[in-house]
């Protein structure tokens, strides 16, 4: 009993604040912040001021009419849209502008167009197979991120009609149609013979 008399007096000493007294409050919480630190105004926190700033805003409207769940749910979704199409506008500026900025770095022509086959030179290392090859393709790049540079090769089985090539021969390749469980290219010339 005693607790509710105590609230309640609480309640009755701390007066509701009216709308001029938050107005003048938030306009001297800015002042404050602009003011020199001699100055008289008191410092407010930041999350004192942006209450204060609310509470003057809100007795400038003034009160809102009770609004039904469906009349607020009507007003999120309208500013949603109104949302949305702004986005939507956003982008379609940035994609228009993106296309037409020049490009920095062009793309490098592809390989082979359809239709064509790829071919590669590499080095014979065998050529005991009858009317097979092995080469070796030797591969050097630079590596993107650290710009070494990566020596690698692969070997590949092609088909040599007339066994024209040797071991130690460079040779180009073309590829072609499977001619074999491992064969995928075909001997198009012996660019060097061994010595």
């Amino acid at each position: 009993m005693a607790d509710e008399e105590q609230n309640e007096n609480v309640e009755e000493t701390t007066p509701a604040p009216d709308a001029e007294a938050t107005a003048d409050a938030a306009a001297s919480a800015d002042g404050g912040a602009d003011a020199p630190a001699g100055g008289s105004a008191p410092q407010l926190a930041p999350k004192e001021r942006r209450r204060l700033a609310r509470a003057a805003k809100a007795a400038r409207r003034g009160p809102r009419p009770p609004r039904t769940p469906e009349e607020r749910q009507a007003e999120r979704d309208a500013a949603r849209a109104k949302r949305a199409a702004a986005r939507r506008a956003r982008r379609a500026k940035a994609r228009a502008a993106a296309a037409s900025a020049p490009r920095g770095q062009p793309t490098p022509p592809r390989e082979h167009g359809p239709g064509r086959q790829k071919e590669r030179q590499g080095v014979v290392v065998s050529d005991k197979a009858d009317k097979t090859i092995t080469v070796r393709i030797d591969v050097v790049r630079r590596h993107r991120r650290y710009q070494k540079v990566v020596r690698s090769s692969t070997t590949l089985h092609a088909h040599d009609e007339r066994n024209e090539a040797h071991v130690g021969d460079t040779v180009v390749v073309r590829e072609s149609r499977p001619l074999s469980r491992t064969k995928r290219w075909r001997l198009v010339q012996v660019v060097e013979r061994a010595k």
